[in-house]
């Protein structure tokens, strides 16, 4: 039987070689089993300096903080102040968005398993203030609704900014000290920074970015997007430790290691809970609940979160009923790479878990008529043109904007092949991954309405 000794040994071994291969600048790893916690950490946090990483170093964690800003809600629904299925109108009464009737109906709950419907990624500098987040929440009235609230599962930055503003409401205070108050003084953190002003003074990474004359990566021109998302996940970082010290909580009853209630053992079972199916395209989870994404093909339940930043990459994946956890963090290269091999072996060897196998193009794909997908799909930070030519060939052209363009990030054209029922593939990987392309509903033409890559991408009106 495989021990957490003999996982810190192994990764003491083979971490090095596994950032080597991925060009993976730095990472962090921390594993929970049986109560004790091993972390391993090896690279440089910043190829201009040299920086070396140690356990104590702080990535970055992204999107994961989701989790945190869902918890923050959840000890306001213990508490009683705040209602799941009340509108969000009800805490923010001045919540605007270009659909009016939209921005009436969605709900609390909505807004934490990305159902509300509202475009999901506006990205808005609205300053570096502790009023950022309301300026921001003000700034949303002609953001276009995709979908009515509760109709589809669409990953949205947007709704957990309004969820962090709903925070701030009720407890008065800026999203920053209501983490300090609520989760990093319970929890014990000794190495989180809601920014990069507390950051400053521990060690921390830098992220990586891949040349745009190919000449290798390097370091990122900014550390952090802005303040008015953190709620989001564009601030906190973190020791991998500190983060696994948040999902231990959520394994051990809402209860904090030395036994300081963090929330009820009731608000944990319910932000684990399924809440929404989330469209297969074999690289996010199953299901969202409050919060979590969960994995339930993986012969075990497993709940966790992802997120990246500028150049830098996080995966959290805990076993509930099995005290079993492992935190990954990076700041550039292939990091799904190296969470396939890292995380995937934590998973194997403690839990006897195996990752899903990545979707993948079939060998022979059979050629099909695409007419029913073909046209342009528009979001705030993106259009994707997918097209097909003559001889029958699919295309699929990605034109970043806002803030997207902003990083560098230019036009990416690619072959798509088909994979399953209304699902295609591209025949080439990037960072890794083969992410399936599914076109989901009608346009009232015999034509998909969306295209779902995580998030929905509405068809652009002719």
């Amino acid at each position: 039987m495989t021990t957490l000794e003999d996982v810190r040994s192994w990764l003491e071994e083979q971490l090095p070689e596994l950032i080597a291969r991925y060009d993976v600048p730095a990472a962090g790893v921390a594993v929970l089993a049986g109560g004790e916690v091993a972390d391993v950490a090896t690279g440089v946090l910043s190829t201009a300096t040299g920086v070396a990483a140690t356990t104590d170093s702080l990535f970055q964690i992204g999107s994961i903080t989701k989790v945190w800003t869902a918890t923050l809600a959840m000890q306001l629904v213990d508490e009683g102040r705040l209602e799941l299925d009340a509108p969000v109108r009800r805490y923010l009464p001045g919540l605007r968005v270009a659909d009016d009737d939209a921005a009436a109906a969605m709900t609390v709950r909505q807004l934490l398993c990305h159902t509300a419907g509202v475009e999901g990624d506006v990205f808005i500098d609205t300053g570096r203030g502790d009023d950022c987040l309301e300026k921001y929440v003000g700034s949303l009235s002609d953001v276009p609704q995709l979908f009515g609230p509760g109709e589809l599962f669409s990953y949205s930055n947007t709704g957990y900014c309004l969820l962090g503003r709903l925070v701030e409401v009720l407890r008065d205070r800026p999203y920053d000290t209501c983490l300090q108050d609520h989760l990093f003084t319970p929890l014990g953190l000794t190495h989180a920074a809601a920014g990069p002003y507390e950051a400053i003074l521990f060690r921390a990474a830098v992220g990586h970015l891949a040349s745009t004359s190919g000449a290798g990566q390097g370091p990122a021109p900014v550390w952090a997007m802005p303040r008015s998302n953190a709620a989001a996940g564009s601030m906190l970082a973190m020791r991998p430790r500190d983060l696994l010290a948040f999902g231990r909580m959520h394994l051990d009853g809402g209860t904090a290691a030395d036994g300081t209630p963090v929330l009820t053992s009731g608000a944990v079972r319910a932000m684990q809970e399924q809440q929404v199916r989330v469209p297969d395209i074999g690289v996010m989870g199953d299901a969202w609940g409050l919060g979590w994404e969960l994995f339930d093909t993986l012969g075990s339940a497993v709940i966790g979160h992802d997120g990246n930043t500028i150049g830098q990459a996080s995966f959290m994946r805990l076993v509930p009923g099995h005290g079993i956890g492992v935190v990954l963090l990076t700041n550039g290269g292939n990091p799904y790479g190296l969470y396939r091999d890292v995380v995937g072996h934590v998973l194997r060897e403690l839990a006897g878990i195996d990752l899903r196998p990545l979707p993948s193009p079939p060998p022979d794909p059979p050629r099909i008529d695409a007419g029913r997908y073909t046209g342009t799909y528009t979001s705030r930070v993106a259009d994707l043109d997918v097209s097909q030519d003559g001889d029958g060939r699919i295309w699929a052209e990605l034109r970043p904007k806002d803030l997207l363009a902003e990083l560098g990030g230019g036009t990416e054209r690619s072959e798509l092949v088909a994979f399953a029922e209304d699902v295609l593939i591209p025949l080439e990987a990037r960072s890794g991954l083969h992410v399936p392309y599914a076109f989901l509903g009608d346009d009232g033409a015999g034509r998909s309405r969306y295209v779902h890559m995580g998030r929905a991408m509405p068809r652009l009106a002719p």
